[in-house]
């Protein structure tokens, strides 16, 4: 075991000697890894990229404070995440090699799945997220720190995709006249729903901003979910911020990279399994949170695709790519499925209305 590894381990407040260190998991932001002690206890020992969270303090306080707020609300220890103190009682700690660390209680006979298995999974998912937005109905969101600045204000989005289409750097704008057109095209309503929340008709909550099912543990035995997991996002936003992603990534028919366009549509099946255990889990969203459920979708997907087309202008300097147009590539799948949102608008409305009464 890399002796880095164990003398960083040793700085937290662990039940007996670490034994192993080994990598875990399938995350592409932070290093994570499961420590085992002497006594058989596990826990998740996690560098904290501070690239993408340059504002550690701010972040951890942000988890800090969400965790201990759910904690005094749930008797089940497994039903939320633990940090684990440093061995001077702080919530992280700075490595030898000058990186930033933190610990939490391995939860022990969960599962954390990467794509659904079945539909009873992603309704799963649902009930988590909209779990996690119910308990943390009375949090005052507004104390949380933005961890990344701006990262659903849509208007914003649009502001730099046009700056990049100024200077287009790369050359690239020419040959993706089509991608630009649809953004552009769609441009003056891609603000509502920050517009909603300048304006007070959609309530500021406490938000994932990453719902993805493997950030969610469910119960080994019986798949029903345990908690939300990979807190660095989560900040003041709206509840429809992370039901729209959920929505984009989950009840897509095809990868988010898929070269295929035939094979990419939003399914509405997935979309009403989500929905359904959503809106169960989370019943004291408001009504006019409840009729943009729809439009959130949208929205989060037509974000989602001008990021990857702004990179791509700008040279692919944000996402990672692993061949030549990958995130040109990634940007007409989301450009496919918001056309076929579009298509479907009236029908989700019917499925969402339908749930709600």
């Amino acid at each position: 075991m890399d002796g880095k590894l164990m003398r960083i381990a040793a700085g937290f407040q662990i039940d007996g000697a670490v034994r192993t260190c080994v990598p875990h998991g399938c995350g592409h932001i932070n290093a994570t890894y499961l420590a085992t002690c002497s006594g058989g206890r596990r826990y998740i020992l996690q560098r904290i990229n501070d690239r993408v969270f340059p504002h550690v303090d701010e972040l951890m306080e942000n988890i800090a404070a969400v965790t201990r707020y759910l904690r005094e609300r749930t008797e089940d220890p497994r039903r939320v995440m633990t940090l684990v103190p440093t061995a001077s009682g702080a919530t992280h700690l700075r490595g030898e090699d000058g990186a930033y660390w933190r610990m939490y209680d391995y939860i022990e006979d969960s599962l954390c799945l990467q794509s659904p298995e079945s539909a009873a999974d992603f309704y799963q998912s649902a009930v988590a997220f909209g779990g996690f937005q119910q308990q943390l109905a009375g949090y005052p969101a507004e104390t949380l720190h933005e961890t990344i600045a701006g990262f659903h204000d849509t208007v914003r989005r649009y502001r730099a995709f046009h700056e990049v289409l100024e200077r287009d750097p790369c050359g690239r704008a020419g040959g993706v006249a089509a991608e630009i057109e649809f953004a552009l095209a769609r441009e003056s309503g891609a603000g509502c729903l920050v517009e909603g929340l300048r304006s007070g008709r959609l309530p500021l909550r406490v938000t994932h901003n990453d719902t993805k099912l493997n950030n969610v543990l469910l119960d080994a035995h019986s798949r029903a979910p345990l908690c939300v997991i990979d807190l660095d996002t989560v900040m003041p936003g709206l509840s429809l911020y992370d039901f729209g992603d959920a929505i984009r990534f989950g009840a897509a028919t095809a990868a988010e990279d898929e070269t295929d366009l035939s094979r990419v549509e939003m399914d509405l099946t997935l979309f009403e399994t989500f929905a359904r255990g959503y809106l169960a889990a989370c019943p004291d969203l408001t009504p006019e949170e409840k009729r943009l459920l729809p439009t959130g979708a949208r929205i989060m997907t037509l974000e989602c695709g001008l990021r990857f087309l702004t990179d791509y202008l700008d040279g692919d300097h944000y996402f990672a790519v692993h061949r030549a147009g990958h995130n040109l590539d990634r940007c007409r799948t989301q450009f496919r499925l918001v056309a076929d949102m579009e298509r479907k608008a009236e029908r989700m409305e019917e499925i969402v209305h339908a749930l709600d009464h």
